[in-house]
């Protein structure tokens, strides 16, 4: 895809109806020469809307209105440049346990859990977390996930989660304010309500942290997963993860993380892994594919927002 493309796929798919504030400003990148031949000198994987918007954010620039969006990046470019070249996207949006839970919930408990791409590990608590479905409450305490389940039975209890480790290139940490700045600046603008919960996640982190390990999925994923408890059911799980990742590396790790004991659980863009045949998403928005050990099983938001069971 082309720049303009991938702005204006983000504008339409991921944006529209979420962030307005981030629709408006896509749509701007897509009509601005200035700034597409900045991104151009980029590498391809350093081009994508949430990354330069939050590095924007981080910095301080503004992101609300397009021209001022414009005078500050084209301002501020090599700074701008400089951290998009050395961060990542590292979203960890505690929301998506909302979705992981009815499949964590039919495995054999107890769970070790293992997420690839962990971030600062907030997806490692969906134990900790409580969860609204619908009007259906599970759980108590802070932070609240809230999920619109379409096709499934609301789940009724928690699992139970005796290990939970996590696998990162760049892994971060919830008690270093510059890194909990990074994770605030890749929250939407309008979501106060995602940057409430990213408090109250880190929060929970803080208090028991995982264990979290620099290294690759393919290479030192092994390693790790030999640390789990073996009285315990292993899970190895990633959400909107493996897009950063070469096509042949996708291959090698989905080869490695079926070679280890126990389940695997991908929630992934459609065009991320492949699968034999999909049902139609349910609308035009973006959509993940979430699969257990390569069976899909259900269409979700990125955010964890909403659940829509294969029938």
């Amino acid at each position: 895809m082309t720049i303009a493309a991938i702005y204006a796929d983000f504008a339409a798919r991921e944006a529209h109806g979420v962030s307005p504030t981030y629709e408006r400003l896509a749509y701007a990148v897509t009509r601005d020469p200035e700034l597409m031949a900045l991104l151009a000198g980029l590498p391809p994987a350093k081009r994508q809307p949430n990354l330069l918007f939050g590095v924007v954010r981080l910095l301080g620039g503004p992101v609300e209105d397009p021209a001022a969006f414009h005078d500050y990046t084209v301002a501020n470019w090599p700074v701008i440049e400089a951290e998009t070249r050395t961060r990542t996207t590292q979203t960890n949006e505690a929301g998506r346990c909302a979705v992981l839970l009815p499949v964590l919930n039919a495995l054999p408990q107890p769970l070790a859990l293992l997420e690839v791409g962990a971030s600062a590990g907030l997806c490692l608590y969906p134990d900790r977390y409580a969860y609204r479905y619908g009007d259906h409450p599970v759980g108590s305490g802070d932070p609240v996930l809230a999920c619109t389940p379409t096709d499934l039975a609301p789940p009724t209890r928690l699992p139970q989660v005796v290990w939970r480790a996590g696998l990162d290139l760049n892994p971060l940490d919830v008690t270093d304010p510059a890194d909990l700045a990074w994770l605030d600046a890749l929250i939407w603008p309008e979501h106060t309500h995602r940057r409430a919960r990213l408090r109250a996640a880190a929060a929970v982190v803080a208090a028991d942290p995982p264990l979290l390990v620099r290294g690759d999925l393919v290479d030192d994923l092994p390693a790790l997963a030999a640390q789990s408890p073996p009285d315990a059911t292993l899970v190895v799980f990633h959400s909107s993860v493996l897009y950063h990742v070469p096509m042949p590396r996708r291959a090698a790790f989905a080869e490695t993380v079926r070679g280890l004991p126990g389940h695997w659980i991908a929630n992934e863009a459609p065009d991320v892994l492949p699968y034999d045949t999909l049902p139609a998403p349910p609308g035009e928005a973006l959509h993940n594919v979430l699969a257990l050990d390569g069976r899909p099983l259900a269409w979700t938001r990125s955010h964890g927002q909403a659940i829509t069971w294969f029938t």
